[in-house]
């Protein structure tokens, strides 16, 4: 199978479901894309006939197939790979979908002030969590700065009236696996909307995007997973109508020298972040612009995100490391999501 990530998702979702006389019908379907797991869960409506859900399975099939087409850097006929091994400077046609994307990352770039950049992955592949598969060698400074002069969203535009981009250094390379898993998320939720579904969850590796209520007629309970090996749950939050994204480094790095190095490079000065930010969760209209916020934040660090989330009104969620233990902070928009339920320690 075609990869996108190669990489385990950074948080496991799990859903809670009351246990209810009136429980409704669900439809389920699961699988694997993206190099994670999928799964959705379709409440029925008896206006529907059966044939309608059983043709869910192949439309799914092939939006994703599309999404993994157009910006999976795993796959070397992909538009975004094609873009990346082109060294021209001149306009490049892509799909409205890739632009769109690419565009709503430019804009999260110029939000955060850098601290969201695509063109990071001449950084994440020289780091060793790319397609060229680098061995666990600590980078040089000099590599580093040499790769640096690669990076910069501003390099990046543009155009929708025929849908094009342009880079203004020949060797840029794009990498948009923190925002495209997200965006997988919302084009699944949009086929949904489409065929008028009232009820669903759909989850892509641990981003996930609801609509309507659940079997059992109440919220979507979305459990947090603990930042550890136990994969417990954290939190456990209500959301209807809302997208739920995670970024952390506790499954994706690698120790040198007893020096953990995550796979979220800091596009400020090329490296592996350090701080004591284990992970953010942020909900969101929209999954593509969660997953990218997630990882901006995580970028940032508990203090700076914190403040970043503040200033935006953002719904987060936090958990960082302190004094060998985990500690949660929230903004005050999350508060008002969270279940009644009782949480695990």
């Amino acid at each position: 199978m075609n990869s996108f990530f190669k990489i385990l998702p950074l948080v496991f979702i799990i859903l809670v479901s009351c246990t209810q006389n009136n429980v409704k019908e669900v439809y389920t379907l699961s699988g694997t894309t993206m190099g994670t797991t999928f799964s959705i869960k379709v409440v029925k409506e008896s206006k529907f006939a059966e044939e309608n859900y059983t043709s869910i399975n192949s439309d799914v099939d092939l939006l994703l197939k599309e999404v993994n087409r157009q910006m999976s850097t795993y796959i070397p006929t992909s538009e975004i790979s094609e873009f990346n091994k082109s060294e021209s400077t001149d306009w490049i046609g892509v799909s409205e979908d890739f632009a769109f994307v690419v565009n709503e990352a430019l804009k999260l770039g110029e939000d955060s002030e850098g601290y969201f950049d695509i063109t990071i992955g001449a950084l994440v592949n020289l780091w060793g969590f790319g397609p060229e598969n680098r061995p666990t060698i600590i980078p040089t400074d000099e590599e580093i700065a040499e790769r640096m002069k690669e990076v910069g969203f501003s390099k990046i535009s543009v155009k929708f009236n025929l849908p094009m981009l342009k880079k203004s250094n020949p060797k840029m390379y794009i990498d948009l696996s923190a925002i495209a898993k997200g965006f997988g998320v919302d084009k699944v939720a949009e086929y949904f909307n489409s065929k008028g579904y009232k009820d669903y969850m759909v989850e892509i590796g641990g981003e996930v995007r609801t609509r309507g209520k659940n079997q059992d007629s109440e919220d979507w309970r979305i459990g947090i997973s603990t930042p550890d090996s136990k994969m417990g749950i954290q939190k456990v939050a209500n959301i209807s109508n809302l997208a739920m994204a995670t970024s952390g480094d506790y499954y994706n790095y690698f120790e040198k020298d007893d020096i953990r190095f995550s796979h979220t490079i800091d596009p400020k000065n090329g490296k592996p972040i350090t701080h004591k930010l284990a992970s953010v969760t942020v909900l969101h209209k929209s999954c593509a612009m969660a997953d990218g916020i997630a990882t901006a934040i995580n970028v940032m660090g508990p203090i700076k995100g914190y403040e970043f989330a503040l200033k935006k009104k953002l719904t987060i969620f936090m958990i960082v490391r302190e004094n060998n233990k985990f500690i949660e902070k929230m903004s005050p928009e999350f508060k008002k999501v969270l279940t009644k339920a009782k949480v695990s320690e």
